[in-house]
């Protein structure tokens, strides 16, 4: 499977607009506009992953890949940010 230059950059323009929006929504787990952005570009693989597992399909287009990418990004800042903080507060009483 070959990527064109046009998907590359769809995907790395999902990836950063959904990790720019993870971050503006779980405040506290972010890593920097950079790192968010990665974060964004693997969020959207694990939600185009999770979501149809779980029998969510939000449809085609930028806008659903974008809201796909966001809920993926937000699961994964949430859980890297109880990694890096240890999970204080959480699950430790």
């Amino acid at each position: 499977m070959q990527l064109s230059t046009e998907s590359l950059l769809i995907i790395l323009l999902v990836g950063a607009v959904a990790g720019w929006l993870a971050g503006q929504i779980v405040r506290g787990y972010g890593f920097g506009i950079l790192g968010n952005i990665a974060v964004g570009i693997v969020g959207a693989l694990i939600g185009s992953w999770l979501l149809p597992q779980l029998g969510i399909i939000l449809g085609s287009g930028i806008v659903a890949s974008i809201v796909n990418a966001t809920v993926g990004a937000i699961l994964l800042l949430v859980v890297l940010g109880l990694v890096r903080r240890g999970g204080r507060g959480f699950w430790r009483r």
